[in-house]
C-alpha cells in the first residue's frame, strides 16, 4: 500500500523538539547523531534531503539553565538566539562525522509570501539541493512576530514542514514526533484508541480528535500536523507522521512499512 513512498526523491523532513530534547531538558545527542546518520546516508542514495528542525528555544533553555519555558516574547527571543547557535553547532558537528555538509536557513511567513523573496528562497534551496547540501531550516524566532498588520510567525515547524514541502514541490513529508501516529483519540489517556494507518481527507471530525501541544519545550500539537497535512494534500503530495524517538524510523518508512499514518489523497495509493 505504501510502496510508491521508496521512489520519493525529494525529502522534507521534520524533526520536533521532543525528538531533541529529553523530558528531563537535557539535549538527546544520541538522537541527533542518528539522525545525521540516516539523512545522510538517504543523500548518498540520490535522495534530496531537506531537514527542518525544532528545537531552538529547547536547547537554550538547556544552555542557560532554565527550567520552564520564558513566558514574555523577549524573553523567548532571546532563548531561542542561544539555542539556535548550538543546535546549529551540534547539527554541523554530527553532519561532519558522516562528511555531510549542511546549511542553515532561517525564514520568516512573510519571506515565503512576498514573491521576490519567495523566489529567492526556492532558489536557495534548489541551489543546495543542486550542491549537495542538507539545508536545516528553523523558523527566525528572534525576529518573528504575529500582529494584526505584521504577521511574521509560521505559527509552529508543522506549518513550517508543510510550506517547504510546497515551496520545494518535493515528494514527501516525514513529521518526526512524540507519538506513533494519529490516533482516534489520546493514547495516553485512552487504551482503546486506534492508530490510523492511511488518512486521505481531513475532516471536521478528525479535527475535533485532536488534542491539545505536547511537551512544554514545544509548541506544535495534532491540530497543528492535521493543518500541516491538509496543505499537503492540498498540494498532492504525501506525509507520513511517526515516532522520532529512533530516526532510523526513516528507513523503514521508505521500505513501505507500516509505521505511523501516511496522509494521501485517495488516487496515491498504491497496492501493494
Amino acid at each position: 500500500m505504501r510502496g510508491s513512498l521508496a521512489t520519493a526523491k525529494r525529502i522534507v523532513i521534520k524533526i520536533g523538539t521532543s525528538s531533541l530534547i529529553y523530558p528531563n531538558g537535557n539535549i538527546n545527542l544520541s538522537g541527533i547523531d542518528q539522525l545525521a546518520f540516516v539523512l545522510t546516508d538517504l543523500a548518498n542514495q540520490g535522495k534530496e534531503i531537506i531537514l527542518v528542525s525544532s528545537g531552538a528555544i529547547g536547547v537554550g533553555m538547556n544552555n542557560l539553565g532554565l527550567a520552564q519555558r520564558p513566558i514574555s516574547i523577549p524573553e523567548q527571543q532571546a532563548v531561542a538566539a542561544v539555542g539556535q547557535t548550538e543546535l546549529m553547532t551540534i547539527y554541523t558537528q554530527r553532519f561532519m562525522t558522516y562528511s555531510q555538509k549542511t546549511a542553515q536557513v532561517l525564514l520568516t511567513r512573510d519571506i515565503v509570501e512576498f514573491p521576490e523573496s519567495r523566489k529567492n528562497v526556492i532558489n536557495t534551496l534548489n541551489q543546495l539541493l543542486a550542491m549537495h547540501i542538507i539545508p536545516i531550516i528553523n523558523e527566525n524566532d528572534t525576529v518573528a512576530v504575529e500582529e494584526l498588520d505584521h504577521q511574521t510567525k509560521f505559527g509552529d515547524n508543522d506549518q513550517l514542514s508543510a510550506i517547504v514541502t510546497q515551496l520545494t514541490n518535493a515528494d514527501l513529508l516525514i513529521m518526526l514526533s512524540d507519538i506513533d501516529g494519529f490516533y482516534s483519540d489520546n493514547p495516553a489517556v485512552n487504551h482503546e484508541a486506534v492508530l490510523y494507518q492511511t488518512v486521505h481527507e481531513i475532516t471536521g471530525e478528525l479535527m475535533a480528535k485532536a488534542g491539545g501541544k505536547g511537551s512544554q519545550f514545544g509548541t506544535g500539537g495534532m491540530v497543528s500536523k492535521l493543518k500541516a497535512a491538509q496543505r499537503i494534500l492540498a498540494a498532492d503530495s504525501k506525509m507520513v507522521l511517526a515516532n522520532g524517538e529512533k530516526p532510523q524510523v526513516i528507513f523503514a518508512i521508505l521500505a513501505g512499512d507500516a509505521i505511523g499514518t501516511l496522509f494521501c489523497n485517495q488516487g496515491k495509493v498504491e497496492k501493494g
